[in-house]
């Protein structure tokens, strides 16, 4: 497949501009690498807040997307394990031509998954960021990690060692949310405590968790429940996938001395909270599989992600799917980026892009 080909693509012309459908050149794979026509990308928060603040991104113009899902188109000479035809799952990283807001991306066949026959592509596209973002920041073993290095569900003791030990995830009904309650399941945590609009109760309990609490009561009436679930335990593992200044507060004021918490915008924990000596690990997570740190455990993750699926271990997001391809993006991002989206990931379809 000839680079001088094009293809669609969703682009920020410049930085805190407009996103616009313009062109991009269809990649080529290099020898480890596949090229996989994307049949479904989703969104995450993280695009909109690139395009709205100038988060990180230096070089413009910028093809957004890191979720995605479709047909392997080409492969790389040394690939083994996939073919032409392949339905796969991945992650894309912030640059081209590894981007999903596109109709065709590359990524190294170690962090791709073959999709199930009981997974859509639009389920799938809903799953690499946000698993990553829990697994990177759970189950990675390397010194330069963001992590707190708990052994892995595919590792020795990894579904064991925390047998009958609470976990407590507020924003159980995001993305992140959903997924952190199923690895705090495949841990064997237990009780799973997470917070969460009730309507959306039967859904996080499908899911694992074993009480829902509602994230309208007030902090103090959240942590005056807990101990009544989990029975006057300490809770020494919170995961807070919302991560706001009063969702910090209240995830490290319950962490139990010893603790881990997990948060996935940065430290924002009041000071005044902060007892000398109360030993509560504070770790920002970084959940993407293609960082020379968070490779190895994503290679771990892709491994088994296929069979994970087909046993119904781990279940995709519900989604929504955006009408005119890439062109219905940016409306699906202003829909997030003022909170109407709730418990679903939106996804669009960018070969349908007119």
């Amino acid at each position: 497949m000839s680079t001088t080909k094009t293809q669609k693509a969703l682009i920020l012309p410049a930085k805190q501009g407009q996103w616009q459908i313009g062109e991009s050149p269809v990649p080529t794979p290099g020898p480890k690498d596949v090229v996989v026509k994307i049949t479904a990308t989703a969104l995450n928060p993280v695009d909109w807040k690139i395009q709205t603040y100038g988060y990180f991104i230096t070089n413009f113009p910028y093809v957004g997307g890191t979720d995605a899902a479709g047909i392997v188109e080409e492969v790389g000479s040394e690939v083994t394990n996939f073919t032409k035809g392949d339905r796969v799952l991945f992650q894309g990283w912030f640059e081209n031509p590894k981007a999903t807001f596109q109709q065709y991306a590359v990524v190294p066949a170690e962090i791709t998954a073959k999709i199930p026959d009981n997974i859509s592509f639009d389920q799938a596209a809903s799953i690499p960021l946000g698993l990553a973002t829990v697994v990177t920041g759970l189950y990675n073993h390397d010194p330069n990690g963001k992590s707190v290095n708990f052994p892995a569900p595919w590792e020795e003791g990894g579904s064991t060692k925390f047998a009958g030990k609470p976990a407590f995830i507020l924003g159980g009904s995001s993305s992140v949310g959903q997924y952190a309650i199923q690895m705090a399941k495949l841990s064997g945590f237990s009780p799973i405590i997470a917070t969460a609009s009730l309507h959306n109760e039967p859904l996080l309990k499908s899911l694992g968790a074993t009480h829902v609490l509602d994230r309208a009561l007030p902090p103090d009436a959240i942590k005056a429940e807990l101990p009544k679930l989990t029975g006057g335990k300490p809770i020494e593992f919170v995961y807070d996938a919302i991560s706001l200044a009063d969702t910090q507060a209240l995830a490290y004021d319950v962490l139990a001395p010893g603790g881990v918490l997990l948060l996935v915008l940065p430290d924002a924990i009041p000071p005044e909270l902060k007892k000398e000596g109360d030993e509560k690990k504070v770790v920002g997570v970084f959940g993407n599989v293609h960082t020379p740190e968070n490779r190895q455990v994503g290679v771990a993750l892709y491994a088994h992600l296929t069979e994970w699926l087909e046993k119904g271990l781990l279940v995709p997001n519900r989604v929504e799917v955006l009408p005119n391809g890439l062109a219905g993006i940016p409306e699906g991002l202003e829909r997030m980026k003022n909170n109407k989206v709730s418990g679903t990931k939106l996804v669009a379809r960018p070969q349908e892009t007119a």
